[in-house]
């Protein structure tokens, strides 16, 4: 989906609201469900919506033109995630909200290293500024 050339910045926005409204809900529903059972019933919801949006969009057909190395990729991919969510619902069960999401963002700086590292993207001083800015954030809401 390309509208316009800054469709990213509205992805990116809209991505961050509905983390938002799930570390909510999630919080909220986490008084009552253990975390793995949680991860496990968040992740039936998700696979079943992308199924219908998988559907609706009709991507099935292009299933075949995933090569063995795109396939690797995203099967890691899917395991990291599966991690992170599941070590998020435990951290969610046991911190406030407010301070596991600001240690959650620690993954951008680890981002822009091994997107330097790995991706050999080039990082600009002012992406380096704000890394450490980001970064400094999140130590002060998250330190006592």
């Amino acid at each position: 989906i390309a509208l316009f050339p800054s469709m990213w910045i509205l992805f990116g926005l809209l991505a961050g609201l509905t983390a938002a409204l799930m570390t909510i809900s999630a919080k909220i529903g986490l008084k009552s469900i253990d975390p793995v059972l949680a991860t496990t019933v968040r992740s039936i919801i998700m696979a079943a919506c992308m199924v219908g949006v998988a559907t609706a969009t009709q991507k099935w057909h292009a299933l075949n033109t995933i090569d063995s190395r795109g396939w690797k990729w995203m099967i890691a991919a899917a395991l990291f995630g599966a991690l992170s969510w599941l070590f998020y619902f435990f951290g969610l069960q046991q911190a406030s909200a407010t301070r596991l999401a600001a240690l959650d963002r620690l993954s951008l700086p680890i981002i822009v290293l091994l997107s330097a590292l790995v991706l050999h993207e080039t990082i600009s001083p002012r992406v380096i500024a704000g890394t450490i800015l980001a970064t400094g954030g999140i130590l002060l809401m998250t330190l006592k």
